[in-house]
């Protein structure tokens, strides 16, 4: 169980690009509790899997003796989903979720590709946590911080765009 979890039902085992395949798992699911339930349920589900998530790579490091084996792509889904939290928090049914002038689709693309953006690229304080952070923290720590980051990104853009509308 522990492996099928950290590995986020096996999409960490994908020989190329684990953590993108890791997210585009993440991104559907995160959708889906937004859709049919809310962003604060996507939220609180989140914070729960993060320490479940620290408990568990904890565990898997002290039995491998490896350090964020690329295997483990629970990260990338607790990145993914704060991301969601934040950025398209509105609720729409599923067939409100074409229509671009609410912003949802169009937030929660922004927030999967910013999110991969700065997972990958690791700027400032979110390469600081993946370089000095040890164990769960560790792996965990620069995803979450990613994950705010693009959340808040995304509706700043959103918001931007919005807002200089309103002066064309």
């Amino acid at each position: 169980m522990n492996y099928f979890f950290i590995t986020l039902f096996y999409s960490g085992l994908a020989p190329k690009a684990p953590g993108t395949i890791g997210t585009l798992v993440a991104f559907p699911l995160g959708l889906f509790i937004l859709i049919y339930l809310d962003a604060s349920t996507l939220f609180l589900a989140t914070l729960l899997i993060t320490l479940v998530a620290i408990k568990s790579i904890n565990k898997y490091e002290l039995e491998t003796g490896s350090h964020d084996d690329k295997r483990i792509v629970i990260d990338e889904l607790v990145g993914m989903w704060f991301a969601l939290s934040i950025a398209p928090a509105i609720g729409v049914t599923f067939e409100e979720i074409s229509d671009l002038s609410n912003g949802f689709l169009i937030q929660a693309l922004l927030s999967f590709a910013l999110f991969r953006y700065f997972d990958i690229a690791k700027p400032s304080i979110i390469g600081r946590i993946d370089r000095d952070a040890k164990g769960g923290i560790g792996v965990m720590g620069d995803d979450i911080v990613a994950g705010f980051a693009a959340g808040i990104a995304s509706s700043s853009l959103w918001q931007g765009y919005f807002y200089l509308q309103t002066f064309i």
